[in-house]
């Protein structure tokens, strides 16, 4: 039986292939670094994986600021804190709504150890302990995964993949797809946007091919963000309402979207399953990865199927938890520690 027909399980697959193979179609190369995320993007748009082409020695030094995104706010902070001591509103600039969110984002990265703070008088001055790496992050690149791309699965994927070209917040936009064999890829034939590139992967093996290489879109012009596209058919001449985005939001949301991908990766599959499930198991076949199992299934399960509503939920008899409880919990809590120590291999500079 074919372990990976459902998306999810395929999408495992493309994010453990990205982080050995990627770039496509190029050497190793000690000049660059890969962090894999999946399930996260914007409030309008969410894709399936998300590749971070980094600079290896920033990319440590973001390390020195945890494994823990830094939001908005406290990127407002760290990125403005000065190197010696002044009044917090003397060295930030003004972030365009009360200070008083300020002060609690202040008070956060105090808190977190990513910033130095002191009282003088009434008033709060700031010192940063590191400067934040802009740079880190020299590349975003998003891969929608559908192992079965048949014409609904395209036209539906059509229109987002039109939306992320016209937007411009990733540096290049790819459909993976399972692959044929075929002399041409069936993927080349859907109505897709010429700007995505096409990824033939073999889910089992992980080789993959580049059926059609992408464009690189203009990250830093404004973007052009489709409200309403018209609706009449073919016939419908009349103009879909759009804007702009402007390049400086752009650049705020890719560094949001990249440090919610420094701190999810992809392995955080377990926080929204149920390892606590007596059923639920890692397993691993070719000895690449561990994929979630679900016994009572005899099979991979979804994410969407392994929840509190499952049929076949047994919590972990107590008896498993007894040896090392209640410090250590049991398999459940063992597989997301196994997770987690793999997901931190590929955040170089963090303290253990």
């Amino acid at each position: 039986m074919d372990r990976y027909t459902t998306e999810f399980a395929f999408e495992l697959r493309t994010c453990r292939w990205a982080e050995r193979a990627w770039p496509p179609d190029e050497s190793a190369s000690d000049d660059h670094a890969v962090v894999v995320a999946r399930q996260l993007g914007t409030k309008r748009r969410r894709w399936d994986t998300i590749v971070l082409e980094c600079d290896p020695e920033a990319l440590r030094e973001r390390a020195k600021f945890g494994s823990e995104r830094l939001d908005s706010d406290l990127l407002h902070v760290v990125r403005n804190a000065p190197a010696e001591w002044r009044y917090y509103r003397d060295c930030l600039p003004h972030p365009g709504y009360p200070w008083r969110y300020v002060r609690e984002a202040i008070h956060r990265a105090d808190d977190r150890g990513i910033l130095e703070t002191r009282k003088n008088g009434n008033r709060i001055e700031i010192r940063r302990k590191w400067p934040y790496p802009d740079d880190w992050v020299r590349r975003i690149v998003a891969i929608e995964n559908k192992p079965d791309l048949d014409a609904s699965a395209a036209r539906a994927l059509g229109s987002q993949l039109e939306y992320d070209v016209a937007v411009g917040l990733a540096d290049e936009v790819w459909v993976a797809t399972r692959r044929t064999g075929d002399l041409v890829e069936r993927a080349l034939f859907e109505d897709l946007p010429v700007e995505a590139g096409i990824l033939a992967l073999e889910p089992e093996t992980l080789a993959a091919e580049v059926a059609w290489f992408p464009r690189s879109l203009a990250v830093d012009d404004p973007g052009t963000r489709i409200l309403e596209r018209p609706d009449g058919g073919r016939r419908d001449g009349s103009a879909a309402r759009f804007e702009y985005v402007d390049p400086d939001a752009k650049r705020a949301t890719r560094l949001e979207i990249a440090e919610r991908a420094y701190e999810r990766g992809w392995r955080s599959f377990a926080d929204t399953m149920r390892p606590d499930c007596r059923h639920f198991e890692l397993r691993s076949r070719d000895g690449l990865q561990l994929e979630p199992y679900c016994a009572a299934k005899g099979r991979s399960q979804t994410a969407a199927e392994c929840s509190g509503g499952c049929a076949d939920f047994e919590p972990e008899p107590p008896v498993w938890r007894t040896r090392d409880w209640p410090i250590e919990g049991g398999p459940g809590k063992r597989c997301k520690r196994l997770l987690e120590d793999r997901r931190r291999r590929h955040r170089p500079g963090l303290q253990q």
